[in-house]
């Protein structure tokens, strides 16, 4: 499994004016998306969410989003080596995605981009 690249999860209370600052930040417009009642803003290597406090509590237990090429290929590298998928496989707005607990504990949001 080749890790192409990380994203920052960052939940905000103001999504519009965060959104102004980190386009300013990386020069890069947003691409937005609503998932599960959480409004997302992705702008560069950062991922703005925000939306209730009771999706938030859940999202800000990922520590980060990995971009992989191949998620079913991640599946297996991190099952082989100890980690629980505790999500997925499943698509996504811009490809699909898993969530994974290491075995020490910290949880990963793995994602590919199928176009």
């Amino acid at each position: 499994m080749e890790i192409l690249g990380t994203t920052l999860r960052v939940c905000v209370d103001d999504l519009e004016t965060s959104v102004v600052f980190y386009e300013r930040l990386t020069g890069s417009p947003a691409l937005r998306f609503e998932r599960g009642g959480v409004s997302v803003a992705a702008i560069g290597c950062f991922l703005l969410m925000s939306g209730p406090e009771s999706e938030l509590e859940i999202l800000r237990k990922v520590a980060a989003t990995i971009a992989v090429e191949d998620v079913d290929a991640a599946h297996t590298t991190l099952t082989a080596a100890g980690a629980k998928v505790v999500a997925g496989p499943v698509p996504t707005p811009v490809g699909r995605n898993l969530i994974a607990v290491h075995p020490d504990g910290s949880v990963f949001e793995y994602v590919d981009q199928r176009r």
